[in-house]
């Protein structure tokens, strides 16, 4: 079922309903605007990856990636039942877990014909309890999203923009330690970006530093960073 998130998204990019739910080429295309197919996708990128191998060949297309900078959860007994729970979900995404969903488009990214737009968002999610089948399973169900705020809107579509992402951009040579502390990231995602970036071309493995991996930007990428 389609979220509300995803709704109203697409409403945002083609304002009238003759521009979404659109046939291309075999595949159903969340939106067209100005000739350029969008694509919405609040869940995982690697789902959209094989679409994209196909149309980017003669399409001009963008991405649309939703981020939970604030997220307000709503819990209920059953759906429309009694509220249990709300509170504001601790976790707060920002622009640079774009990286932990870039590595599933290591072989698209960058593409002429392909854009990445990463939005920050507020949200709220509506949640019920789910009994767990598993120990390492949710304990609840997410039943809808919605849009409340787009605090930003970036747009993805070189190497450069990639390095634009970044907060601070670490002293060469670095390694994903440095790449964490500098950008106040966890090391996970910090290795994520630096696979990324390194599979785009923004930097290459230059040595290592004890076990670590040092990383330099390649020659002439910084000259277009804003």
């Amino acid at each position: 079922m389609e979220s509300t998130l995803h709704r109203q998204l697409k409403t945002l990019y083609a304002p009238t309903s003759e521009e979404t739910e659109v046939l291309v080429d075999g595949y159903r295309i969340d939106a067209i605007s100005d000739g350029r197919l969008i694509e919405i996708q609040a869940a995982s990128l690697s789902s959209l990856a094989p679409k994209l191998k196909v149309l980017l060949n003669d399409h001009l297309l963008t991405v649309v990636k939703p981020l939970a900078a604030k997220k307000y959860i709503i819990k209920r007994q059953k759906p429309d039942g009694k509220v249990l729970t709300k509170r504001y979900s601790p976790k707060k995404e920002s622009l640079l877990h774009l990286f932990d969903e870039l590595v599933h488009f290591k072989d698209l990214f960058p593409h002429e014909n392909l854009i990445i737009e990463v939005l920050l968002t507020e949200q709220v999610e509506h949640r019920v309890p789910k009994k767990k089948s598993r120990r390492w399973r949710k304990d609840y169900k997410v039943l809808d999203r919605e849009l409340t705020e787009v605090r930003q809107r970036v747009s993805v579509a070189t190497p450069a923009d990639l390095l634009g992402l970044l907060p601070v951009l670490p002293a060469e040579p670095f390694t994903t330690k440095d790449l964490a502390d500098g950008c106040s990231i966890p090391r996970w995602l910090a290795q994520k970006t630096a696979y990324c970036l390194r599979k785009a071309g923004s930097v290459e493995v230059t040595g290592k530093r004890g076990n670590a991996i040092e990383y330099c930007y390649t020659p002439g990428s910084l000259k277009e960073v804003a």
